[in-house]
């Protein structure tokens, strides 16, 4: 790209679309005028317009994260802008299919498999900036990254993901270094929970759950039951005390689901414990210390044989007190558009935002397509109209052969695709999540053609919500 300015107001005009004609366009005088009064777009919130002089690059449209919101989104706008007007700002080299961890921790699939280059995956005719996003100035309509220059825009897609924030655990992340401990959450740590498990003797069985939004919610279970099964197959599962600590007050937050999941675990002898979270690891004893959310500083001591870990997470750094964070450092979003509360043309997805639904892909998937339609109306000038319900989907792996498929929107009410009862565990949705899933994930989401299971749902039920 060659240097431009860092979109100011009169490059954001739909009616502008180049350097050269703005130079034909305007005088000096009528430039001023501009840039002081601003260009406001036909719809009913303007777009966020100042001037800017110092970005060395510029783009129509700047994806911030390449993890899965981001390549999706980068693949949908590269169709929608251009080749060449679209930027990714990713500085890893590998990107992963994280739902996968789960059977990779219970020794069902390899880790390689999750595993892809991020330059494979970034869509021709897209700039892939291998950089970290330092700071946010959408008054200015600019982002800073790592080596100090800027890069401005014309629209502003945020993708960071979430962050995995094991240090708020005393003992962790060093105690991994020790045996009998992993976390199906992180590349470092999952083949752990699968070496944990092959070398499980006697004792306690432990899965926790932080009190902080996590990704997959589910995850935390998942494992669970597919050590419990592990064991009973190798025939020691008499000799192991499965214990479940969890800081929220409920096995699942979809009644349906949950009344399922809690009959399991009463037919497979696991002790849950509600508003219990990790507090402490002394992996060098094998100890687990808890404390008692209903009564703050109570704390409780238990030896582990295995421990697995889901850590507390939180939105990256780079979002804490910036400018299109809410208080809690989440982008903050209209929850039906995905559009950004302040600023009109910023937008989210996936992890980072404060939408308030499950952090999945399935998730992602459905936010793709809604702002997708979402900002072709912006870039006319038009007002969003297309509204995200929540949908989200977590695939409950309750054995090494079994899934309960759990469909859901933002009133945790159940919006299943299948008109089958699926709070009954099934061998066809393992196979949906082990199989099909992983498919769909690279050869149709990340390439912008997967926007979720919605128009498969109205048919499947005759048009019927």
């Amino acid at each position: 790209m060659g240097d431009k300015l860092c979109a100011p107001d009169w490059l954001l005009s739909p009616a502008i679309n180049s350097w050269q004609e703005m130079t034909l366009q305007c005088g000096a005088n009528q430039c001023a005028n501009l840039l002081r009064a601003g260009v406001h777009s036909g719809s009913c919130r303007s777009l966020h317009m100042t001037a800017r002089y110092a970005a060395k690059e510029y783009y129509d449209v700047v994806v911030v994260g390449g993890g899965a919101g981001g390549i999706t989104m980068s693949a949908r706008m590269k169709r929608k802008v251009g080749a060449g007007k679209v930027a990714v700002i990713e500085p890893s080299e590998v990107h992963y299919y994280q739902p996968i961890w789960t059977l990779v921790g219970g020794g069902a699939k390899k880790v390689a498999s999750s595993a892809r280059s991020t330059s494979s995956l970034i869509p021709s005719g897209v700039t892939w900036i291998k950089s970290e996003v330092k700071g946010f100035d959408p008054d200015k309509n600019c982002i800073r990254i790592d080596d100090g220059k800027e890069i401005g825009y014309k629209y502003l897609i945020i993708a960071l993901g979430i962050k995995l924030q094991f240090e708020k655990v005393k003992g962790l992340p060093e105690g991994f270094d020790y045996p009998k401990i992993g976390s199906n959450y992180s590349v470092k740590t999952v083949e752990k929970t699968w070496k944990a498990l092959q070398d499980f003797k006697k004792g306690n069985a432990i899965f926790t759950f932080p009190n902080t939004p996590v990704k997959c919610a589910g995850a935390p279970q998942k494992i669970m039951y597919l050590a419990e099964e592990y064991l009973r197959n190798t025939g020691k599962r008499s000799d192991a005390n499965f214990i479940f600590n969890t800081s929220l007050g409920v096995i699942f937050g979809v009644k349906k689901y949950a009344d399922a999941l809690l009959k399991i675990i009463e037919e497979r002898n696991i002790q849950v414990n509600f508003r219990h979270n990790l507090i402490e690891v002394r992996a060098d004893k094998q100890e687990a210390v808890f404390e008692n959310l209903d009564n703050p500083g109570e704390t409780k001591v238990y030896e582990y044989e295995m421990l697995h870990v889901t850590p507390p997470m939180g939105p990256p750094d780079v979002l804490v007190n910036s400018a299109v964070a809410d208080a809690g450092g989440w982008v903050d979003l209209d929850k039906e558009t995905l559009q950004h509360k302040k600023y009109p043309n910023v937008f989210g997805i996936g992890d980072c935002t404060n939408l308030p639904t499950s952090k999945t892909a399935a998730a992602l998937a459905a936010q793709s397509a809604v702002l997708d339609k979402t900002l072709s109306l912006v870039m006319k000038g038009q007002s969003p109209s297309s509204k995200y319900d929540g949908y989200t989907s977590c695939p409950l792996v309750t054995g090494y052969r079994k899934v309960i498929l759990a469909e859901f929107d933002y009133n945790a009410q159940p919006l299943e695709t299948f008109p089958i009862d699926q709070g009954k565990e099934r061998r066809t949705m393992y196979h949906m999540k082990a199989d099909m899933m992983p498919f769909l994930y690279w050869n149709m989401l990340l390439k912008g053609y997967w926007g979720g299971p919605a128009p498969y749902r109205k048919i499947m039920h005759l048009g019927f919500k």
